[in-house]
């Protein structure tokens, strides 16, 4: 199984910076992180220390997320938020920029959630122009624009995986595709079974956690290992990303008890 860590919700325990050298250390190859940087457009010397660090570890920056404003204050991205163009725009540069140093191609743009004051259609016409600028910036590098159906948040309005689909075929763009969150899609009530029957083979990257709790596989009642398996038959062959919570000391072992 070909694993990337998600370094931003795992590992926790460690400075940022020392993560991806964790995460090797844990034998894994490959990690992804949130948006790493408090700010859209970070300044250079704080970019080249975190390139550093996954340079150094030796491992591959798998995925990476587009700013998304302030995620521990409820955040949920820029891509439909009326009034911060400029930060998502100028937050394309940095993020290809990135990817293009680390050979980062897969890249999650948050949609945002829905704004007091502000049409939905309004938000939804900006998310597409948005989605299609990110598109056209990581297309340089050869990359993908990554789009999720998030859960524990109303006001985002991608609850379902046709949710996400829907705003791909609104944007048009060849290199845009679905981020198959199992355990998000879970929670909001999809028949990730059938999201999988029907859209495995475009799947543009998978990420796992069990439900109820979002913890590591095996603590909740998802039969992830049988999805990951068709997935894989219907055709998704990257990586599959471990974006949960540890409940244990130690956040891999069971690894060795899964499939």
């Amino acid at each position: 199984m070909t694993y990337t860590v998600n370094a931003s919700i795992l590992l926790t325990h460690l400075p940022l910076l020392e993560r991806p050298a964790a995460a090797r250390e844990a034998g894994f190859s490959a990690v992804e992180f949130w948006w790493p940087f408090a700010a859209a457009v970070p300044g250079d010397a704080e970019v080249d220390r975190f390139v550093a660090a996954i340079q150094d570890a030796g491992v591959t920056l798998s995925g990476l997320n587009f700013f998304a404003g302030d995620m521990p204050g409820g955040d949920r991205g820029l891509v439909s938020w009326v009034g911060r163009e400029q930060e998502f725009a100028d937050n394309i540069d940095v993020v290809v920029g990135i990817g293009e140093r680390l050979g980062t191609r897969a890249f999650n743009a948050l949609y945002g959630k829905r704004l007091d004051g502000v049409a939905p259609e309004a938000q939804d016409e900006l998310a597409v122009q948005h989605l299609t600028a990110a598109a056209a910036g990581v297309a340089r590098i050869g990359g993908t624009v990554l789009l999720e159906p998030v859960s524990g948040a109303p006001a985002y309005p991608l609850q379902t995986a046709q949710d996400a689909l829907d705003v791909i075929a609104r944007a048009g763009q060849s290199n845009i595709k679905l981020l198959a969150d199992f355990y998000h899609l879970a929670a909001n009530g999809d028949d990730v079974a059938r999201v999988i029957e029907t859209h495995a083979h475009e799947f543009g990257h998978i990420q796992i956690a069990d439900h109820p709790g979002r913890n590591e596989p095996g603590t909740g009642t998802l039969p992830l290992a049988s999805w990951i398996e068709r997935s894989r038959q219907l055709g998704y062959d990257g990586y599959i990303g471990l974006e949960y919570q540890a409940s244990q000391p130690d956040p891999f072992a069971w690894i060795a008890n899964f499939g």
